[in-house]
């Protein structure tokens, strides 16, 4: 079991002074953290993934205009008043970071990883992104470009994965549940569905 950060150990210290002193509940907090884990998070970004890769006008749409194509969503938890999207396709990968901070499309992914916002994440993919990709455990095609986006107060990006090969016919539920907040940053690809 690895030790807290001290950022964690800041956080229970403040929410166990507030709890305390009765201005936050445990009750309080679970919510939040379940409504980021579960009502908002992954499971809208892999929706909206698993509907572009099953309706091309729809994904024709997230590709030239996110913001508007996913409006009618209303989804919970904003950061995504500007976003756009970009497909992995088989000649370029692309990865997401924000370099100086950890701007991230919480309404689409849920609550940022720890490494997504680890200074050493922010600025080692944008100089070596092959290798911190690899220490993902993602190694890719020489003959594959990688691209990476910086992510900002303006901007949000999501990564649209490739359709993992075997999913074809699934139907959009089916396909979300095989779609990863992590694919959907682009520190990885998702395996072939075996059939």
């Amino acid at each position: 079991m690895s030790e807290a950060s001290p950022q964690a150990l800041r956080a229970e210290a403040l929410e166990a002074i507030l709890i305390e002193r009765g201005l936050l509940t445990s009750a309080k907090v679970d919510d939040i953290v379940q409504r980021y884990n579960e009502r908002v998070g992954p499971m809208n970004g892999a929706r909206i993934v698993a509907r572009a890769w099953t309706d091309p006008q729809f994904k024709l749409q997230l590709l030239d205009d996110a913001t508007s194509a996913i409006g009618p969503y209303e989804f919970d938890g904003g950061q995504v008043d500007k976003l756009v999207v970009v497909e992995n396709t088989q000649a370029v990968h692309n990865v997401v970071v924000c370099t100086l901070c950890s701007c991230y499309p919480w309404a689409l992914l849920g609550l940022p990883p720890t490494w997504y916002k680890d200074p050493a994440y922010r600025s080692r993919i944008v100089r070596e992104p092959r290798s911190v990709l690899a220490e993902f455990g993602l190694e890719l095609p020489k003959a594959k470009s990688v691209q990476v986006w910086d992510s900002s107060a303006e901007v949000r990006y999501l990564v649209l994965p490739q359709q993992p090969e075997g999913s074809a016919g699934l139907s959009q539920d089916e396909l979300a549940e095989l779609v990863t907040r992590n694919a959907m940053i682009g520190v990885e690809t998702l395996p072939a569905v075996s059939g």
